[in-house]
C-alpha cells in the first residue's frame, strides 16, 4: 500500500509552470498588439482629418484634436537626435522579450503590454514616415487645455499606452509584486524572501 503524499507537497503537475506563463505571455502580446493597432488607426485617421485643418474643440476646451508630427520626445527635446529613439525604442523592446522568459504576473503582463504597445507604436512612426528611415517624425494629434500644447505636451495613443504602462509599473514595484507572480512584504521588499517563502517560514517556527 502506498502513502499518499501530503496535500502541500510542493509537487507542481505536469505543465502547471507552462499554464501560469502563457497566459502573462497572452495578456501581453494581445494588449500590445491592440495598442499598435488603435494607435496606428488614429494616426491615420488624425491625417486624413486634420491636415491643413485649424485644432479642433472637445469638452469645452478640455481637450484640442490638433496634428503635429514631432522629431523628437515630449516639447520636441532632442528633435536633433531623431535617429536615437529607435535605438533606445529597440533595446526596450530587447529587454521586456528578456524579461519575459520569467513572466508569471498578470498586472505584469498588462503593465509590460502597454509599454510593448507604446513604445512599437511611435517606432513604426520613426521606421516609415518621413523625412526618412530611423528619421521620421512621430505623428501627434492630442493636446489638452490648449490647443497647441502649451500646457501639456501634444501626445498621440502610443504615448498614453507608454506612460500608462510605466505608471503602473511603478505601482508595482512598490506594492512589492514581482513580475514571477510573488509578492514581497515589509522588510521583504529591500530584496529578502517573496511573502510565499515568508508563510513557509513563519509554519516552520511555529511547528
Amino acid at each position: 500500500m502506498s502513502a499518499v503524499p501530503p496535500a502541500e507537497s510542493g509537487t507542481a503537475e505536469p505543465g502547471t509552470a507552462t499554464r501560469s506563463r502563457r497566459t502573462p505571455v497572452t495578456i501581453l502580446l494581445g494588449l500590445a498588439a491592440f495598442a499598435v493597432v488603435v494607435d496606428v488607426l488614429t494616426k491615420h485617421l488624425a491625417l486624413v482629418e486634420l491636415t491643413d485643418r485649424e485644432p479642433v474643440r472637445l469638452l469645452g476646451g478640455a481637450v484640442y484634436l490638433s496634428l503635429t508630427r514631432n522629431s523628437g520626445a515630449a516639447w520636441s527635446l532632442g528633435k536633433d537626435y531623431t535617429w536615437i529613439f529607435p535605438l533606445i525604442a529597440i533595446g526596450v523592446l530587447a529587454w521586456i522579450a528578456w524579461m519575459g522568459r520569467t513572466l508569471r504576473s498578470v498586472p505584469w503582463a498588462i503593465s509590460l503590454g502597454l509599454v510593448v504597445g507604446g513604445v512599437t507604436g511611435n517606432l513604426i512612426d520613426r521606421i516609415f514616415r518621413a523625412p526618412g528611415w530611423f528619421v521620421g517624425h512621430v505623428v501627434d494629434m492630442i493636446s489638452v487645455f490648449d490647443p497647441y500644447g502649451r500646457v501639456f505636451p501634444i501626445f498621440n495613443i502610443a504615448d498614453s499606452a507608454l506612460v500608462c504602462g510605466v505608471i503602473l509599473a511603478i505601482g508595482l514595484e512598490f506594492t512589492g509584486r514581482q513580475r514571477d507572480g510573488t509578492r514581497l512584504v515589509g522588510d521583504d521588499r529591500k530584496g529578502t524572501k517573496p511573502a510565499a517563502e515568508s508563510a513557509d517560514d513563519e509554519r516552520r517556527e511555529r511547528a
